[in-house]
């Protein structure tokens, strides 16, 4: 027999005035309009393992009907049928009709409340054992609490109860890989300190996300396998050195952030010892890369990634290991990360990427293989369910995730046909908001069940137990979710731009603008393109100041170069602004060939210091003769032959003279060399009459 525990808590005066008149059944059909809150806040032991195991229930039910109500009953309803499998235990969830609830064995399980005031709050408590429940084999039961009105339900609360009894044959201890992502968006554009937001400094104090996530990992357990995205650590160790915050009015200078230094430390100090996988750069979308052409931009956030999580971490983080958004991804997309430097070998999918073929009804192995053109990629399938309980939601508590998670990987371990263990992954979404109790709770949780062993990520590989699978299922939907080509042309473009000014320093070292283009190419976008295509213009402006560092001088219409005569050369000068040094080449196109010609090949690249200037002589010609203006296209390239900058147009005056005026010149020169001749003639004479003279006085003397 269930004995029915006394009232908890004296119920407020305002409950114990007098209440409203009513008949039962106006009452009734008021309040099934209307509604009560009834909450279970605790069973202990939450597993029980003997038959003469006492559990306690307690909770409480609220009157949120607006008026006072009477004849409340409260009634603890059970059966003593197992769920069959997890689809059973799925729709038993769903299922808000009360004339499915569990069934009463009798009305010992149940308790009278007293008239409620609107708004009043009563406790309720029940105690029973396994043996009074009829629960006689391992396995998971029905459980609900509901309030009724008259024998009427009117508002219930269904959870779970696993009972597991030491004296049935072991069931088979499946493996459970946790992956817990700390991923953000991008909060700034290019490397500086100057950021789109300041959401961050919000997020890592009180209860904001970040700060929640380092509260979560200084008690996970360290077989937690943690997706850090090394971007979000590169923003939170510049605020740290003090940064600006972009505004309307102008930006916002903010103070070195000490807040961001201490995530960064406990973050550091509490993953230590746990596996790290370093997401790419940013936590670009690899699918949409894939489909758009930007191919090379994976790789570059793969090696990014690691170089900066290295630096910030102060240890390595694996690589190779590759987390999708929203774990999917198609062949192109797999094909990309294989064939990285730094070759991913391993990918956390959703379940709908990659179902079983045909659909099974257990629980399939998390652990296959896929096909990629690098060779085999292992696939690690996360469970939907599993995963889903790691996110709070506002109406379920911690305690019923606590119960659902207990009885969905006890359900998995009975699972018919099961005679090896499988493995078993939770990753929750990857900006989630997460509530560390809630996910303490269930890590412990997960490291004391007698049928779950708590292992890395890295740990789990295909086995035995693996089942068919579909192969990679990437729906038009999933293509839909993808950055699109609208928003990732302009990206595309600033990429190419960017990399311009690293191909035409001497050294050929990595843009310093990767890192701001791999922010443009962020899944966080996916759902906010308004604010990735306002960071993309930030970028681009940027790199086009930075292209502009390098400019022809003395470039315009209103300042021409002057040819003299039909040929001739022409100086052109290149201004190098940067602090380092620059190779180029300088292509010279006529615009007019009529009128000009120009005949320059450049035999090595034009290396110019930085802060310097350097000059090139490019050869003309003008066939026609007389003066004329005529233009020249100036364009600056890269070792590479890559367009650099924008071209130039230079206006030449040419001063060619005509065939008659060179008979003229050439006249005029002779006549000019004739009467020179003769002048030095004559003196030439003078100069020997004068000597002869000169003599024929000495003679006679």
């Amino acid at each position: 027999m269930i004995r029915k525990a006394a009232l908890l808590a004296v119920l407020s005066a305002a409950l114990l005035a007098p209440m409203v008149a009513a008949t039962p059944g106006v009452a009734a059909t008021e309040t099934r309009r209307q509604t009560f809150g009834v909450s279970i806040t605790s069973i202990t032991p939450d597993v029980p393992k003997n038959l003469t195991d006492v559990i306690k229930f307690t909770g409480t039910i609220r009157n949120d009907t607006g008026v006072a109500q009477s004849g409340l009953r409260v009634r603890l309803r059970y059966t003593q049928q197992r769920f069959t499998d997890r689809a059973a235990m799925a729709a038993y969830q769903s299922d808000q009709n009360p004339a499915t609830l569990p069934n009463i064995p009798s009305d010992s399980s149940a308790m009278d409340i007293p008239p409620m005031a609107p708004g009043a709050q009563a406790r309720w408590e029940f105690t029973a054992t396994p043996v009074q429940m009829g629960m006689r084999t391992f396995g998971v039961y029905p459980i609900a609490v509901d309030v009724s009105q008259y024998r009427v339900s009117l508002a219930a609360q269904r959870t779970y109860l696993t009972y597991a009894p030491t004296t049935v044959p072991e069931v088979p201890r499946n493996q459970l890989a946790i992956a817990l992502p700390v991923i953000d968006q991008p909060h700034r554009a290019t490397d500086d300190a100057l950021f789109v937001d300041d959401k961050l400094s919000q997020s890592i104090t009180g209860k904001g996300r970040l700060a929640d996530l380092a509260r979560i990992a200084q008690v996970a357990p360290k077989t937690v396998t943690w997706f850090v995205d090394p971007a979000l650590l590169d923003d939170l160790n510049t605020m740290t050195k003090g940064y600006k915050v972009k505004a309307k009015d102008g930006d916002e200078s903010k103070p070195g952030n000490a807040e961001a230094g201490t995530w960064l430390t406990t973050m550091r100090t509490s993953l230590a010892a746990s596996p790290v996988v370093a997401v790419p750069y940013a936590d670009p979308d690899v699918a949409a890369l894939a489909h758009q052409g930007l191919d090379t931009q994976t790789g570059r956030a793969i090696e990014l990634g690691g170089q900066t999580a290295r630096a910030l971490l102060n240890r390595a983080a694996q690589t190779t290991v590759n987390w999708p958004p929203a774990g999917v991804l198609d062949a192109d997309a797999l094909d990309l990360l294989s064939v990285s430097k730094d070759r991913v070998n391993k990918v956390l999918l959703n379940a709908t990427n990659l179902p079983p073929q045909p659909p099974v009804t257990f629980t399939p192995d998390a652990a296959t293989t896929l096909d990629s053109v690098s060779g085999p990629v292992t696939a690690l399938v996360a469970d939907a369910e599993l995963s889903r309980l790691f996110e709070p939601t506002t109406a379920t508590s911690v305690l019923l995730s606590m119960q659902r998670f207990i009885a969905e990987t006890a359900m998995i371990a009975a699972e018919p046909g099961q005679t090896s263990p499988r493995s078993l992954v939770v990753a929750p979404s990857r900006r989630w908001d997460p509530n560390p109790t809630l996910v303490a709770a269930l890590m412990k949780a997960a490291g004391r069940l007698p049928w779950l062993q708590l292992t890395t990520l890295d740990s789990i590989k295909p086995g035995k137990a693996a089942v068919p699978r579909a192969g990679l299922t990437y729906t038009e939907q999933d293509r839909k979710e993808e950055l699109t080509r609208k928003y990732l042309t302009p990206v595309k473009d600033v990429g190419s731009k960017a990399q311009l000014t690293s191909l035409i320093t001497v050294q050929k070292t990595p843009s310093s603008f990767d890192a701001a283009v791999l922010r443009l190419t962020s899944s966080a976008w996916r759902n906010s393109t308004r604010v990735g295509r306002s960071v993309t213009k930030l970028v681009n402006s940027a790199v086009a100041a930075r292209t502009d560092e390098i400019q022809i001088t003395g470039a315009g219409p209103d300042r021409p170069r002057t040819l003299a005569g039909s040929n001739g050369v022409v100086p052109i000068s290149v201004k190098n602004s940067l602090s380092t040094d620059i190779d180029l080449y300088i292509d010279v196109k006529s615009n007019n060939p009529d009128l000009l010609q120009v005949n320059f090949k450049q035999d090595g690249p034009l290396r110019i210091g930085g802060g310097q200037s350097g000059t090139v002589q490019v050869p003309m010609n003008a066939p026609t003769s007389g003066s004329a203006d005529a233009t020249v296209t100036v364009q600056l390239k890269t070792s590479d032959g890559q367009a650099y900058g924008e071209p130039q147009r230079l206006t030449i005056r040419t001063t060619g003279y005509t065939g008659i005026a060179l008979v003229i010149v050439g006249a005029a020169l002779t006549v000019m060399l004739a009467a020179v001749v003769t002048r030095v003639l004559r003196r030439r004479s003078e100069r020997r009459l004068a000597r002869a003279a000169k003599n024929r006085e000495s003679e006679t003397v």
